[in-house]
C-alpha cells in the first residue's frame, strides 16, 4: 500500500485548512448552543477498565503500571458513555463531552482510529427531546459553516429543514418489503423468519449469519441508501435485539427507545432512552461478548462500577454524534482526514 503523504506538507495542509477552520467555527457554535441550553461541558477519562461491550467494536489495549510495578490492564475508550453515565448517577443532569475516542480496525473515508464523539445526556427527559436537539445542531453547524447545503458523494441535505422521522419497521417495509417486527418475539429475533424476508428482498445471506447480521445487511443494502436525502432522517424504534444500551419502549416487547440520525446517506448519531436495569444490561453485555468471542476470539471485561452506578442513575436520554462527520458534511469534505488537524500516521 502506498504511503499517505504527510499532513504537514504545506500544499496538503493548505487544501485541508478551510475544512479545519470550519471545524473550529462549528465547535464554537455548538458549545455556545449547549451552554445556552444549560449543559455542563465535562471531560471524561480516556483510559477505562472496559472500552465498551459492543460485539463489532475493537479497542486499543494498554497497561497501567503502578508504583509497585503491578500491571493493570486498561483500554482506550471507544465511547465516553460509561463515564458520562456515572456522572449522571453522581447527580449531574445535563452534560456534554467533546470526547476523543479510539477504535481499532477502522480506517477509511468515514472512519479514523482516533476521532471525536460529541456525546450529550439529559436526565429526566424523553429521548424524543434529543431528536429536537439534532435538528437544532444541524442548523447551528450550517450557520457556522456558512452553508445552506450539506453534501457527501453527490448527496445533499438542507440542514435547516426539519428531519424526516421514520420508524425502523416502516423503513424496512417501504424499502425492503420486510415486516421486521414479525421476526421479533419476547425481545428475541427469529433468525430463520428474517432470513426468509431477506431472501425474498434479494439480500444475500450466509448460513452462519445471525438475526443481527441479517438485520444489518438489510439495513445497509436496502434501507440506508434512502436515508438522509434532501433533509436529515431520524430512524427510530429499533427492534429490541438491536437495543444495545437502550431501554424498551414502554409497553412494547418488540422495539427499543433508540434512534439513529442520517444525513447525505451518512450515519451521524446514535441515541438511546437509557437502560438503567443493571441485570438486563449485564445480560446484554454478556451476550455481546459471547458473540465477540465467537467471531473474533476476544472479549472485553464488564465495568462492574458502571453497573453499580446504574442503580443510582436517574431516567435519562443520551446520544453520541460523530463530530468529524458533521464537519465533513457541513464543509463539503470528502474524507474524514480533511477535517482532523493531525491524522494518525500509517
Amino acid at each position: 500500500m502506498p504511503k499517505t503523504p504527510s499532513f504537514w506538507l504545506p500544499s496538503r495542509h493548505a487544501a485541508r485548512r478551510p475544512h479545519l477552520l470550519a471545524r473550529g467555527r462549528i465547535a464554537a457554535a455548538l458549545r455556545a448552543w449547549f451552554a445556552g441550553e444549560g449543559f455542563l461541558e465535562v471531560e471524561t477519562a480516556t483510559l477505562q477498565v472496559s472500552p465498551g461491550n459492543e460485539t463489532h467494536l475493537h479497542a486499543f489495549a494498554t497497561d497501567l503500571i503502578g508504583p509497585d510495578t503491578v500491571r493493570h490492564p486498561l483500554y482506550l475508550r471507544t465511547s465516553p458513555e460509561f463515564a458520562a453515565k456515572k456522572l449522571l448517577a453522581a447527580g449531574e443532569t445535563r452534560i456534554v463531552d467533546f470526547a476523543r475516542v479510539f477504535r481499532n480496525r477502522e480506517r477509511g473515508a468515514l472512519h479514523h482510529p482516533e476521532f471525536t464523539l460529541l456525546e450529550w445526556y439529559r436526565a429526566n427527559q424523553p429521548y424524543e427531546t434529543l431528536m429536537d436537539d439534532c435538528a437544532a445542531l444541524l442548523a447551528e453547524a450550517g450557520r457556522a459553516a456558512g452553508t445552506t447545503t450539506f453534501s457527501f458523494r453527490g448527496r445533499g441535505i438542507d440542514p435547516f429543514a426539519a428531519p424526516e422521522r421514520v420508524t425502523v419497521a416502516a423503513a424496512f417495509e417501504r424499502h425492503a418489503g420486510i415486516d421486521v417486527l414479525a421476526s421479533v418475539q419476547g425481545g428475541e429475533g427469529d433468525r430463520d423468519l428474517l432470513a426468509q424476508g431477506a431472501t425474498k428482498s434479494g439480500v444475500q445471506i450466509a448460513d452462519d449469519d445471525t438475526w443481527g447480521d441479517i438485520f444489518s445487511r438489510i439495513l445497509a443494502e436496502r434501507v440506508e441508501p434512502h436515508l438522509g436525502n434532501g433533509r436529515a432522517t431520524i430512524l427510530y424504534e429499533y427492534p429490541l435485539p438491536q437495543a444495545a444500551l437502550a431501554r424498551a419502549k414502554p409497553g412494547s416487547d418488540t422495539v427499543a427507545e433508540r434512534f439513529e440520525l442520517y444525513a447525505c446517506g451518512v450515519e451521524l448519531g446514535n441515541a438511546f432512552g437509557e437502560l438503567t436495569d443493571a441485570d438486563e444490561q449485564r445480560a446484554r453485555f454478556t451476550a455481546a461478548m459471547d458473540e465477540k468471542d465467537r467471531i473474533y476470539g476476544e472479549r472485553y471485561p464488564i465495568d462492574e462500577d458502571f453497573l453499580d452506578a446504574l442503580a443510582h442513575m436517574p431516567p435519562a436520554s443520551g446520544i453520541a454524534l460523530g463530530f468529524d462527520r458533521l464537519v465533513m458534511l457541513a464543509s463539503g469534505a470528502q474524507h474524514i482526514e480533511q477535517v482532523i488537524w493531525t491524522p494518525v500516521a500509517e
